[in-house]
């Protein structure tokens, strides 16, 4: 698929860029554009992987004359650039609308004027049912993605991933543990009860590859994902390290913060096509036009269930160890407490 091709990821030098690198670098692809604004971590990623099959742009999809810089002769997108952070896009949720919506609209209005073949849009649960500016941009960008790929005349095909957290990615809980462990801290977790999707950075390189190839345009692809509670990712963290008495603090629910995510809702869930391991949720192609807009409904909507991380398959300590122990930030961490060597 990706032999002889050209491959951009915007904000390619976060986690996710780096799981896509350690995947592609050794095949057949012809280039890969790392496209950030961020020139440290760019002259770290230029260090540490050594490839010719690798370049670096410098740029913000906010800016578009950056993104025409980089999108010329690009074949295949992954666009992962993105305000992330929860409490930030609070305090500040019009930086979070220029990144997350307008950017997108950016990348994607690009892409499609560069007759790019596909544009994978990286997405979050945290957009379903959103409760705070990160997720409400974020649903913004899937509408934008969704309506772009509705009303494009030409090949290029544009689709969204949609995944919930993944597990030691840059600013999730598990290297805050980690390192409140180290500096002898108490462990803070906020609801003991609160569950979220458990995912590593290796299974969201594979969603969005098989988005790539089994996207029409519109679509969304959720993975199927255990879930567990934080006081169990908690309790188990610090059983790894041999820490066990660790003591662990409970802070209650910051601000902004659900009991629970959900990667599906109940109208996603009943249009949702079971393919295994994942869900396909196809476009609305349908205009302002429809009758159903207006005057008739849906009785299985109202049936329906979304799928969330409090009925998923609940992992139990011995599963997510298992799960935890897979993960190679997880064994760096252990060679660090002298647990493995």
């Amino acid at each position: 698929m990706f032999k002889n091709k050209i491959l951009l990821i915007t904000g390619g030098t976060g986690s996710f860029g780096n799981a896509v690198l350690r995947k592609f670098l050794e095949t057949d692809i012809s280039e890969i554009r790392i496209f950030s604004r961020d020139e440290k971590k760019q002259d770290d990623m230029r260090k540490k992987y050594n490839s010719s099959k690798l370049k670096f742009y410098l740029g913000d999809v906010r800016d578009l004359n950056s993104i025409k810089d980089v999108m010329s002769g690009v074949d295949y997108v992954f666009h992962a650039a993105a305000l992330k952070q929860v409490p930030s896009c609070e305090f500040y949720p019009t930086q979070a609308v220029k990144t997350n919506v307008l950017g997108t609209e950016n990348v994607l209005n690009i892409a499609i004027e560069n007759k790019v073949e596909k544009v994978i849009v990286l997405s979050t649960d945290k957009a379903v049912y959103p409760i705070n500016a990160m997720g409400i941009s974020k649903a913004m960008m899937e509408k934008v993605a969704i309506a772009k790929s509705r009303n494009c005349t030409n090949e290029t095909t544009i689709c969204c991933t949609r995944y919930g957290n993944v597990m030691a990615s840059r600013g999730s809980v598990i290297p805050l543990f980690l390192e409140q462990i180290k500096n002898d801290r108490e462990i803070s977790i906020t609801d003991p009860s609160m569950t979220r999707f458990m995912m590593s950075l290796d299974e969201a390189v594979e969603l969005v590859l098989f988005a790539f190839k089994n996207c029409k345009n519109g679509d969304i692809f959720v993975q199927k994902s255990p879930a567990a509670t934080i006081e169990l990712l908690a309790e188990t963290l610090r059983e790894l390290v041999n820490k066990p008495n660790h003591p662990i603090k409970v802070i209650g629910t910051r601000h902004g913060e659900k009991l629970y995510e959900t990667l599906l809702t109940r109208e996603e869930k009943v249009k949702a096509v079971d393919l295994g391991g994942y869900y396909r949720i196809p476009s609305d192609d349908r205009d302002l036009n429809y009758d159903q807009f207006f005057a008739d409904g849906e009785k299985v909507i109202t049936e329906a269930d979304e799928y969330h991380s409090h009925n998923t398959n609940r992992l139990n300590k011995t599963e997510l160890k298992k799960l935890l122990l897979n993960l190679r930030e997880i064994q760096l961490d252990l060679k660090h407490f002298k647990v493995i060597k």
